[in-house]
């Protein structure tokens, strides 16, 4: 399944500041230590350089990634239109008939990891949310079968 190419404002800004990181911090210190490493002899045996190229090839990866990924994404910002409804953006409590309540944000999928509360717009619940109001019910098909929820509360970050 296909990515979905949209963004927040922070998200974005997320992915540039972890570039900049990765690529003027890190990469430079990684650079030093292997360089070090290298002039002390044999390679094959030498934990330091082993683990180090290891970690340069892994932060060389990401930069590849992050590069080739943020000029197609799409920045998304709080329109005044969306105001009532979930759409991308959106903070939502969600309610089931056991009480059970959830709270996340509807971002993109580049945006989720290390967020328990974030959820991307290409997942079955953020699908099913999509366009609903305070008060609607709806149904999220899961592997157990399908699901009701109620929606409590939908509120935006920007929003004046």
């Amino acid at each position: 399944m296909a990515k979905t190419n949209l963004i927040t404002r922070e998200g974005y800004q997320q992915l540039q500041q972890e570039h900049d990181y990765l690529w003027h911090e890190k990469r430079p210190e990684i650079t030093k230590i292997v360089t070090w490493a290298a002039s002390l002899g044999d390679r094959s045996e030498n934990a330091d350089y082993q683990f180090n190229k290891r970690v340069l090839r892994q932060i060389d990866r990401r930069v590849r990634y992050l590069r080739k990924r943020m000029p197609d994404l799409k920045i998304v910002d709080y329109n005044p239109q969306q105001a009532g409804k979930v759409f991308f953006g959106a903070w939502v409590e969600i309610e089931n008939e056991q009480g059970e309540k959830k709270r996340f944000r509807i971002v993109g999928p580049d945006e989720i990891y290390e967020r328990k509360d974030y959820i991307s717009i290409d997942a079955p619940m953020a699908r099913a949310l999509l366009g609903k109001q305070v008060d609607d019910d709806f149904s999220v098909n899961t592997p157990e079968g399908a699901k009701e929820w109620y929606i409590n509360e939908i509120t935006y970050p920007d929003a004046k």
